[in-house]
């Protein structure tokens, strides 16, 4: 599968879903890449805690967030 940077103009040759986007700015750009980076690294840290049902809400919660904000910055 091939793969494209998500702060790449040539994001959408992978989505089918939203088939058409708008040019993000190099500041929305750049904000993306730090949410999701941020992100990350709160699932690297959550990653280390162990392992349980409360953990596994707040790794899947951490990515809702990343996608919203994302989503946010995208639409």
């Amino acid at each position: 599968m091939e793969k494209v940077d998500s702060a790449s103009d040539a994001r959408t040759t992978n989505n089918a879903v939203r088939p058409q986007y708008r040019v993000l700015s190099d500041a929305e750009k750049a904000m993306m890449v730090s949410i999701k980076d941020k992100g990350q690294e709160l699932l690297d840290l959550i990653g280390q805690c162990g392992g349980s049902r409360e953990l596994s809400i707040a790794r899947t919660k951490t990515e809702e967030a990343v996608m919203w904000a994302v989503k946010h910055i995208t639409a």
